[in-house]
């Protein structure tokens, strides 16, 4: 007979362990399907800005131990399992999972997103020889040599400036002809010495054999192409939600988002989402945490009183029957 919970949670990335830390302290018996080792893409980061009480910053590798053992010691329990299926339950969801079958009365969804690939040639047969995503990882490995870093958001300049304090020069190459991450990691790369940035330039190849040597970019003001000799290519030019294991259960946006309510509810009875692998979510660290704790406060009063309505929608109010578990409701 498969395990029961108030609350499951399918995510071990920070809104995912907030969540969990909500939900436990709540009083709802709770399990988090991490999916590997929790920290989803924070893992890896060396310095996440903007968290509330930590003023310089704080490691992604701090963070989300940090809120895991808040979780469990809340009371929340932990599987690295990955969420693979889920169907309609007499009393919520029979939720089928890498790690055996569990029954949860509501499900919140914190999958989170992957890096989106450049796919261009060689990309992916110097996976792992040159080309990465993370900087913290191999910014040692580079000393004194040349990195790229493909894209002009929060990732990309966060991931030069961390590569610049180890590296001879990171060229950044954005599409646009403007940056888009916020203003203080604009200021810091064009400030820093090591980072140069080269607008409309569009990676079309990278080169190598065994190793990365370099990649062939297209400047699109005069469509010229130039091969320019690196080392490493960090390609960070946007996020795909992880949201397959909803599809064919609900509508997804055309970019794989789950579109919720204002109250982070699904189009299914007592699926909520929160964090980046939600329509409309900030794509921040804070705002993630923020979101996962809704979901679990939204989670408990719908245990609480039995009713679904979404309202507030973009697409207008939608009510949802309590437990029946349809896509469109």
């Amino acid at each position: 007979m498969a395990d029961s919970f108030d609350v499951v949670v399918a995510g071990g990335g920070i809104a995912g362990l907030t969540a969990a830390l909500t939900s436990a302290r709540l009083g709802s018996s709770t399990m988090v399907l991490t999916g590997g080792v929790p920290g989803g893409l924070l893992l890896s980061i060396d310095r996440i800005d903007g968290v509330p009480g930590y003023p310089d910053g704080v490691a992604g590798y701090d963070l989300c131990p940090l809120t895991q053992e808040q979780a469990a010691a809340s009371g929340a329990a932990f599987s690295m399992g990955e969420l693979e299926g889920l169907e309609a339950a007499a009393d919520g969801w029979q939720l089928a999972t890498s790690e055996g079958d569990l029954v949860a009365r509501a499900l919140i969804v914190a999958t989170g997103a992957r890096f989106k690939r450049l796919d261009v040639p060689g990309e992916d047969r110097l996976r792992g020889h040159g080309v990465s995503d993370c900087a913290s990882c191999d910014a040692p490995l580079l000393r004194d040599r040349v990195a790229a870093v493909v894209g002009g958001g929060d990732s990309a300049l966060q991931e030069a400036l961390t590569l610049a304090e180890s590296v001879a020069q990171v060229i950044v190459l954005q599409r646009e002809d403007t940056l888009t991450a916020q203003e203080a990691y604009r200021r810091a790369a064009a400030e820093h010495p090591r980072i140069e940035i080269r607008y409309r330039s569009v990676v079309e190849e990278v080169l190598g054999d065994e190793r990365v040597a370099g990649v062939r970019v297209r400047d699109l003001a005069s469509d010229a192409l130039d091969d320019v000799a690196v080392d490493a290519v960090f390609p960070f030019v946007g996020l795909q939600p992880s949201s397959q294991v909803l599809d064919g259960h609900l509508e997804l946006d055309g970019d794989g988002s789950v579109p919720t309510d204002a109250g982070l509810r699904a189009r299914l009875a007592g699926v909520f989402a929160a964090g980046i692998v939600r329509r409309g979510s900030a794509g921040r660290a804070a705002a993630s945490a923020g979101e996962g704790a809704a979901a679990a406060v939204a989670a408990h009063r719908y245990l609480e009183d039995g009713l679904w309505a979404q309202e507030g929608t973009t697409s207008g109010a939608i009510a949802v029957a309590h437990g029946n578990g349809g896509a469109d409701g």
